[in-house]
């Protein structure tokens, strides 16, 4: 990948800041070319305003216009489609928004990557980022869930992400564009945004610590059962994804550390240092209509293709889901 132009769209987003990130550092002489929106916020890019490595483009997933632009200055011989409306609580009140931005916006990438390459004859590998929210509330019976289990989303986001999956392999298809799919599982870490939630959690402690809230942490359903991964081990293997696997397929990608969230929220409060257990108060506005409660990946499929492995411990990821708000955004208080 050194010497090659790489395109991130949503490179202000989680993943996408740490994506940039860990490419630059494996692959030093890379070029990357960050798809943005003029709105977006850049906390999680600031370290990349001054590398002359990165470049930012202007663009909007609904915008072809913006879109063919930004693909023809990119000229990319590798590309990660991140950007998306990606919170699943937020669909519900946004589902054409949502649907809009995710399977509409999907359309109008691939076809500005379809209309470069008939220009120019650049054939990149694609990656299609996709959710595991697409397999929807599976039985107990049916977990660990691989590539082949049904696809049955109960939430906007998940019809949504569907619709970006199922154009990801039909471009393939039909046009051989060189697409790559991925379901990633759970995952998080420092700069995740405080709506998701061991960063909503973990926000809430360093408050208590803090002094700034009362010893009280408020939370949704505590029973679902969720496998994290850091997003640190997700950079990697998005990374090893394009150079090792094969277009038109699908990979599930996740953690390998498998709990329920009131376990998560024992550890994020054992990492803390709270000298006392706070009160837990269930919040319904944290309740979602409806709710995937059990997701438990089988990655041998990925695993086997790339010999890739999570590297970091949950503990690690809460530890420094922790130190990033207390040294960061609460520095000066």
């Amino acid at each position: 990948m050194d010497g090659k132009r790489i395109l991130i769209t949503g490179i202000t987003g989680f993943v996408g800041g740490h994506l940039a990130s860990h490419l630059l550092e494996k692959h030093p002489e890379a070029l990357v070319y960050g798809l943005r929106r003029w709105r977006s916020p850049d906390e999680n890019v600031r370290h990349l305003m001054h590398d002359r490595r990165v470049k930012f483009l202007m663009g909007d997933l609904l915008d072809e216009a913006s879109l063919r632009r930004a693909v023809d200055q990119a000229d990319p011989d590798y590309v990660f489609h991140l950007a998306a409306q990606s919170f699943v609580p937020y669909s519900y009140s946004v589902p054409r928004v949502t649907l809009d931005v995710n399977g509409v916006g999907t359309a109008n990438l691939l076809e500005a990557l379809l209309a470069h390459r008939d220009r120019t004859g650049k054939d990149p590998v694609i990656h299609v980022c996709s959710s595991s929210e697409v397999y929807g509330q599976p039985r107990p019976q049916d977990v660990p869930m691989n590539e082949d289990h049904p696809l049955r989303p109960i939430s906007p986001y998940g019809v949504s992400k569907v619709t970006k999956d199922l154009l990801g392999m039909q471009y393939w298809v039909t046009h051989q564009l060189k697409t790559i799919r991925t379901r990633m599982f759970t995952h998080t870490g420092p700069r995740r945004g405080p709506v998701f939630v061991l960063p909503a959690f973990a926000l809430q402690v360093v408050e208590i610590e803090k002094g700034l809230r009362e010893p009280e942490i408020r939370v949704g359903n505590l029973d679902s059962v969720r496998t994290f991964a850091d997003v640190r081990d997700a950079v990697e293997a998005y990374r090893q994804l394009v150079l090792k696997c094969e277009p038109g397929e699908v990979y599930n990608i996740g953690g390998n550390r498998t709990m329920t969230i009131s376990e998560m929220l024992d550890i994020v409060i054992g990492r803390s240092s709270l000298e006392s257990r706070p009160s837990i108060v269930v919040d319904k506005a944290l309740l979602r209509p409806t709710d995937v409660t059990l997701q438990i990946p089988d990655m041998s499929k990925f695993q086997d293709a790339t010999g890739w492995t999570p590297q970091y411990t949950f503990e690690q990821t809460v530890d420094d889901t922790l130190d990033h708000l207390r040294n960061v955004i609460y520095a000066n208080v």
